[in-house]
């Protein structure tokens, strides 16, 4: 396949899709409707928000962050604080903190004005090869090889690659770079997109409607084998204690994780410990008194380990701080799991 006349294969490829996604195109509140190269910072926002979840999770805290911040320069004046706020359940806090460098850098580097050169783009914090790309082609309509999980599946059953993945992107990258459009780069790369997230889909591929069906190679054979994948490694399990500290006032104690990196790093957080790097003794260094742990546990799944939470409860001599009544909880950025833990918490005082 696309060896005799590269070229015109190549044209009726990008021919074929590019008509196909002229009536099929999603409306996505990221993407101009009229099918024009999008706002930098658009494209850029939703690209992050997007690493590992969903476009239906995403478009409303898209819609939310972008009526707050309308542009990199309202992003750079925000607090971080408030932009992680913005971001709870979106998970992986770090998109959020790096987004809020990145529009400060792009403010005091680049004179507010979006970098388009690939070198710059992979300088700014958070953004890789495919972000790099996204943003070249779709905001800026360059001839770049966008290769998202979508584009990975649809050009791995177009060639019906037998090299797994991980190991097989850099040969797929190879591939869609030899078929991609130089006609229209921005369109071009969303439709390829979109055949992946609507028609090339993993489980029962919709073949028969497929544009670029006479040129794929995994049609008449098993189009849900493809792209292979290693077996999966079965996720660690770790451990964790975390303290549910009140006061005579019902107050809960809250404090802000470190900045320097890690889990949840610069979240609203209980104080805990024995579950990631740090050798924190809360119940110490809080002069924590009548520890009592509560009979249920919290389970939480994170990229890369599961993790089962103990949580006590636990009073406090400490007045420093800060504690929060339960209704002003949704007033603070706190992550998935922390918000598992208080409600277990609450529930088991309330009854």
């Amino acid at each position: 396949m696309f060896h005799d006349d590269q070229k015109l294969i190549q044209d009726k490829v990008s021919f074929a899709l590019l008509d196909w996604y002229a009536s099929h195109k999603r409306l996505l509140p990221w993407r101009d409707p009229q099918g024009m190269p999008t706002d930098p910072y658009r494209v850029w926002v939703s690209e992050i928000m997007l690493q590992q979840t969903t476009v239906s999770t995403v478009r409303g805290y898209f819609e939310r962050f972008v009526s707050r911040w309308p542009t990199v320069h309202h992003l750079a004046d925000a607090a971080l604080d408030d932009v992680l706020h913005e971001w709870q359940g979106l998970g992986y806090y770090s998109r959020a903190r790096n987004l809020h460098k990145w529009a400060r850098v792009i403010i005091k580097k680049f004179d507010g004005v979006f970098p388009t050169a690939e070198e710059d783009l992979l300088s700014l914090p958070g953004v890789g090869p495919y972000t790099a790309a996204a943003i070249q082609s779709i905001a800026f309509n360059y001839p770049s090889t966008v290769v998202d999980g979508n584009v990975e599946r649809v050009i791995a059953r177009l060639f019906s690659l037998k090299a797994p993945l991980p190991q097989a992107k850099s040969e797929i990258h190879k591939l869609a770079t030899q078929i991609r459009s130089e006609v229209q780069p921005s369109n071009y790369a969303q439709a390829l997109m979109d055949l992946g997230s609507s028609v090339c889909v993993p489980k029962s591929p919709k073949c028969d409607i497929c544009p670029l069906e006479k040129f794929c190679s995994a049609k008449n054979k098993n189009p849900e084998a493809f792209p292979v994948r290693q077996e999966k490694k079965e996720k660690p399990t770790r451990h964790g204690i975390f303290y549910f500290i009140q006061d005579r006032k019902g107050r809960i104690f809250l404090e802000k994780r470190s900045l320097s990196g890690g889990l949840l790093s610069g979240l609203m957080a209980l104080p805990s410990e024995g579950w990631d790097s740090g050798n924190d003794d809360p119940a110490v260094r809080l002069k924590l008194k009548n520890i009592k742990p509560f009979p249920q546990k919290v389970r939480h799944v994170f990229t890369h380990f599961s993790l089962v939470a103990e949580v006590r409860y636990a009073e406090s001599a400490i007045v420093d701080g800060l504690w929060v009544f339960p209704e002003e909880l949704q007033d603070y950025a706190l992550p998935t799991l922390m918000k598992k833990i208080l409600k277990l918490a609450l529930q088991e005082i309330a009854g």
